[in-house]
């Protein structure tokens, strides 16, 4: 099997040089290193979540600053993070409850019941708790009372429960980690099925004679609407050609290849042709904790036109892209400068330039952001692989599926390449 390390090194590699393209891609491939990590870490006797824990936390952190605007390999790494912690809570709670019913069926005596009573939730969450923590010598003799707990009737029945508890501890530390990668293959094949469970609902949004607009291209939106294609819908799409990479070239010669009725429209008509539209269908790079979309540069002025029109603007994410942080500040943290010769050929530049001066300084400087942010007030509806959302329920769904303790995870503030 080949070493962790060298597989996060060449994962990191990619991630720096950016030869990865897609949060689907990213995500899937962010799970399947982490699955690895867990699989050849070596637990140690106690504590055998905290070691997972600190295992995936390390790798994760430097995925996140190998490419801190791909906020995928975070939303991955705190997944993982939560699925250990749950996990783990899961088998203690399974163990302490089997212990508080173990005493019970041994005392019949209602004095002996007395003495050993049947645990309440808060104490089994207590000890579950503790569980996440590096065992400390004020829990280690506390430990020495509960093992003497039950009487024995002879020093070779003592050794072999000692034995029996030993095999137990053991047996638990290869069910957690067993527990973890059957959690963590299901979450990889939530990612990779979420094109197909985001495109079951298309029915149910798009109907006949319906015109939709789109922008760029997205994976997520192509299946999404040769669904609603497949079920009979007449409709037509119009895409923005998402400039300038002009990724709504290749959406639109897709839609056509599959039957679709597509008109192919600039980015500055979008405001000319959204009073035609009846739903404007997005995909989107992540969404943050307040509801808001970073998604690709140019849909906010597609977002306040569907707003001023009242189009309906419905975004489509898998929930791999539910991210638990808030846009503070998006311009600065949030985004990726591109290539000038996206915009300005290189020969055009150079003309440009102020050589009279003698530090050829350029008079003309080129940006080219990578995203843009669709604040919350003007998203309709999320549709992501568990249904439709409102903006305002994004924040009780990413309560499902991250721990506030894995929020630590920082990420670095990127730097324009």
């Amino acid at each position: 099997m080949p070493d962790v390390q060298v597989l996060a090194n060449d994962f990191i590699n990619k991630l720096r040089k950016r030869k990865i393209e897609g949060s689907q891609a990213t995500s899937r491939q962010t799970a399947e290193l982490l699955r690895s990590v867990i699989s050849q870490t070596r637990v140690p006797y106690t504590n055998q979540a905290g070691a997972l824990i600190d295992a995936v936390r390390a790798v994760g952190e430097q995925l996140i600053a190998a490419n801190p605007v791909e906020l995928a390999v975070g939303n991955i790494v705190r997944r993982v993070l939560h699925i250990i912690r749950e996990e783990n809570l899961s088998l203690a709670t399974a163990a302490i409850a089997g212990l508080g019913l173990s005493s019970v069926s041994d005392d019949e005596d209602d004095a002996e019941r007395d003495n050993h009573p049947v645990l309440s939730a808060a104490v089994v969450a207590a000890a579950a708790r503790s569980t996440l923590r590096p065992p400390s010598l004020q829990t280690l003799l506390e430990d020495v009372p509960d093992s003497g707990a039950v009487p024995h009737t002879s020093s070779s029945g003592g050794d072999s429960e000692g034995k029996s508890k030993s095999a137990d501890k053991s047996s638990r530390s290869r069910k957690l980690k067993h527990d973890v990668i059957e959690a963590l293959n299901e979450l990889i094949q939530d990612i990779t099925t979420c094109h197909e469970l985001i495109a079951e609902q298309a029915v149910e949004h798009i109907h006949q004679n319906e015109v939709i607009l789109t922008l760029g291209s997205s994976r997520t939106v192509l299946e999404f609407l040769c669904a609603a294609k497949e079920k009979k819908r007449s409709f037509r799409v119009f895409v923005a050609e998402g400039a300038p990479r002009y990724q709504g070239h290749l959406l639109a010669k897709d839609l056509v290849t599959r039957g679709l009725q597509t008109t192919l429209i600039t980015d500055s008509a979008v405001f000319a042709m959204i009073s035609r539209v009846n739903m404007v269908i997005v995909g989107a790079h992540a969404v943050m904790a307040n509801g808001g979309v970073i998604a690709p540069v140019g849909l906010n002025m597609v977002a306040l036109a569907a707003q001023r029109h009242a189009v309906p603007f419905v975004v489509l994410a898998g929930s791999h892209k539910l991210c638990p942080l808030y846009p503070h500040n998006p311009e600065v943290l949030l985004n990726e400068l591109r290539s000038p010769s996206e915009l300005l050929d290189f020969g055009e530049f150079s003309d440009c330039m102020d050589f009279g001066t003698g530090t050829a300084s350029p008079l003309l400087h080129v940006v080219n952001p990578t995203f843009d942010y669709v604040p919350p007030k003007l998203v309709s509806l999320f549709i992501t692989d568990t249904g439709g959302h409102n903006p305002s329920y994004v924040y009780r769904l990413i309560a499902d599926y991250y721990s506030a303790d894995d929020l630590v995870v920082q990420r670095r503030p990127p730097t324009a390449s």
